[in-house]
C-alpha cells in the first residue's frame, strides 16, 4: 500500500522530518502519534506533496508518487482531510461534498458516494443546504472527512481529527473512523488524542523530533510504560 523510505523535509535551516521509514499496510488503519512539533503534520504534507522533500522515497501501490504534484498524488487514491477542517465556509455542506468530487467524472459513483456519506453523517443530510461556515465545530470536522471520502479515497489521511471537540462528538468520530476503515478505506491518523487514536489502531508508530523513535501494534503502545507516560498521562 504505503511506503515512506528516508523521507527528510527541511524548512530553511530546520530539519523538519530526518529521514522516516514507515508503512501503511492494507485494510488497517495507522495512527502517528507524538509532541506538538513532532513533525507529524509535516510527515502528511510530505506524501500529499505540499511541502518539498529534500531525500527519500514515498511508494503507493507499488509507484513512485515522491516528485508527483498533489493533484496527481490525489489521482492515485490518496486524500488528506487538514488540520482545522478548512471547510468552504461560504458554500452549502452539498456544495462542499461536491468539491471533494472534483476529479471524479463517474456521475453515478459520486451520488452512490453522496448517499453514503450522508449515511455515515446523517446531521450533513438534515443540514445539506445550509451553509458550512454556520455548523458548530463537530458538524465542520463530519463535513470535512466526508468530503475527502467524496475524492474516494484508498488510503484516507486524518490531521487531528478530534481537536477541539466535546467528548461526545470525539467517540461518534472515531467510531465513524473505524467504520469507514470497515468499508475498505486505509487510514493514516494524526492524532493528538493518543489512547484513543491507539485503541482502533492495527499498528502505530511514536514521532519525536522528526525521527520515528516507537512502533507496534495499537495496543502494545497502549501498554507499553513509556508510552503510557508519555502520551497517555499515567
Amino acid at each position: 500500500m504505503l511506503k515512506i523510505e528516508n523521507l527528510h523535509v527541511h524548512y530553511g535551516g530546520i530539519h523538519a522530518l530526518r529521514g522516516i521509514n514507515m508503512e501503511v499496510a492494507d485494510g488497517q488503519i495507522i495512527s502517528l502519534i507524538g509532541a506538538n512539533g513532532a513533525g507529524k503534520s509535516t510527515t502528511l504534507k510530505g506524501i500529499m506533496s505540499l511541502v518539498h522533500k529534500t531525500d527519500g522515497h514515498v511508494e503507493f501501490n507499488g509507484t513512485d508518487i515522491t516528485k508527483f504534484q498533489t493533484r496527481d498524488v490525489v489521482k492515485q487514491g490518496i486524500v488528506l482531510c487538514p488540520e482545522g477542517r478548512r471547510v468552504f465556509p461560504d458554500l452549502t455542506v452539498e456544495e462542499n461534498l461536491k468539491m471533494g468530487a472534483y476529479l471524479r467524472k463517474d456521475k453515478d459513483g459520486i451520488a452512490k458516494d453522496m448517499k453514503w456519506v450522508y449515511e455515515l453523517f446523517p446531521r450533513m443530510k438534515e443540514r445539506e443546504w445550509q451553509l458550512a461556515g454556520t455548523l458548530s465545530g463537530g458538524e465542520q470536522q463530519m463535513l470535512a472527512v466526508g468530503r475527502a471520502l467524496m475524492a474516494k479515497p484508498e488510503l484516507l489521511m486524518l490531521d487531528e481529527p478530534s481537536l477541539g471537540l466535546a467528548p461526545l462528538i470525539i467517540k461518534d468520530i472515531f467510531a465513524i473512523i473505524k467504520e469507514i476503515n470497515n468499508s475498505g478505506v486505509n487510514v493514516l491518523l494524526i492524532e493528538q488524542n493518543a489512547k484513543a487514536a491507539l485503541e482502533i489502531s492495527h499498528f502505530a508508530y511514536v514521532m519525536e523530533t522528526g525521527v520515528i523513535t516507537m512502533s507496534g501494534t495499537g495496543q502494545e503502545l497502549l501498554n507499553d510504560d513509556r508510552v503510557r507516560s508519555a502520551y497517555l498521562g499515567e
